[in-house]
């Protein structure tokens, strides 16, 4: 039972190959729908690459000063400037500064950031994970927080105050403000973008003598330490955005898939992790590779808490009979560890994009 090709591959980079690659078929009604393999695809191959449907940047940008696109999210300021600010030295300059593709002077309005067919849209949405009443609740108060459980409302006011369209009503009454919501919520997938990442991993594949590369890659450590005392960790310009293929992609612990933005803007690339086999379904992680490491208990708790399943993955399935670990004994631990690591961490965290 396939979704229409025409909906779910629309947003693709060429459709039709991306059709004759992957499809969408019903599994049952626990999972839903699930991503599977046409033919067989190798370790490395980008699957395809998908625009959102729809994407906007967390409101934190503006504090930290990032510029960016408003519609596709791309990184406006050179690697250099990104950089200066990150580290807070004004005079600082990159080396290699030509391997930042980032021109200022070539910027130019964005011709995309326009209307589009609503009601065209509306009929998409249909195809994101929905929820019943009591998930879209509980959801609902799991991106609130605590602290906010109780605005929903007062949210759905001022929604309806600045965005009220008749023809889209359906969104605009308590129940499908909810229902909104928490497809957000459980369908959103996290944008990154940064000119600085993309000049790191430019450095990364410079063939340089030994000398040169040492020198190059001490640079590099010193400036992330300039940047975590400076900034922390907060180095990207981010976002969300529901991709609407993408969103058929079931979760594991054990991916065989993975999504990046290496583009410096909203297209999304999903890439093999290793071969996937012709009738396999692809599968991506909700986690982040700290939380897949934890014990089966902790992953658990996690995915419960926000996209309300059971993981059933071969991983999950294999450690079934070990003893449950509490998230908090397991958080302890890390903690301790987290501390002695931290330093090693941080060109990680810079250059996951």
């Amino acid at each position: 039972m396939a979704a229409p090709v025409d909906d779910m591959f629309s947003f693709c980079v060429d459709p039709g190959k991306v059709s004759s690659c992957v499809e969408v078929r019903f599994i049952d009604n626990v999972k839903g729908k699930g991503l599977f393999a046409k033919r067989s695809i190798k370790k490395g191959e980008t699957i395809f690459i998908e625009r959102p449907l729809v994407s906007a940047q967390f409101l934190w940008n503006t504090l930290y000063k990032y510029k960016a696109c408003e519609y596709c999210l791309r990184a406006l300021e050179t690697a250099e400037g990104n950089a200066r600010r990150l580290s807070g030295i004004p005079g600082l300059s990159l080396p290699h500064p030509e391997l930042c593709r980032v021109r200022p002077e070539q910027h130019q309005a964005c011709p995309q950031c326009q209307a589009k067919d609503k009601a065209h849209l509306q009929k998409l949405f249909t195809h994101f994970c929905s929820r019943t009443a009591n998930e879209e609740e509980e959801i609902a108060h799991k991106l609130l927080g605590e602290q906010f459980r109780g605005q929903l409302a007062l949210l759905h006011s001022l929604f309806t105050e600045a965005l009220y369209d008749d023809r889209l009503g359906r969104w605009f009454v308590p129940e499908g403000f909810r229902s909104l919501f928490a497809l957000v919520g459980t369908n959103g997938q996290g944008i990154g973008t940064s000119s600085l990442s993309q000049w790191v991993h430019a450095c990364d594949a410079l063939e340089l003598p030994a000398q040169q590369r040492e020198h190059l890659d001490s640079f590099i450590d010193q400036l992330y330490k300039d940047i975590e005392k400076e900034t922390g960790d907060f180095l990207n310009c981010e976002g969300s955005g529901l991709f609407l293929l993408q969103s058929s992609c079931n979760h594991s612990c054990i991916p065989n898939a993975e999504v990046s933005f290496p583009d410096n803007n909203f297209l999304l690339h999903l890439s093999a992790l290793c071969d996937i086999n012709q009738g396999e379904e692809i599968c991506i992680s909700y986690l982040d590779c700290c939380q897949r490491d934890r014990s089966r208990h902790s992953r658990h708790k996690i995915l419960r808490e926000n996209y309300l399943f059971v993981c059933s993955c071969p991983k999950c399935v294999s450690q079934m009979e070990e003893l449950d670990v509490t998230s908090e004994e397991e958080e302890e631990e890390e903690g301790v560890a987290e501390g002695e690591t931290e330093g090693d961490e941080m060109e990680d965290e810079m250059t996951d994009v």
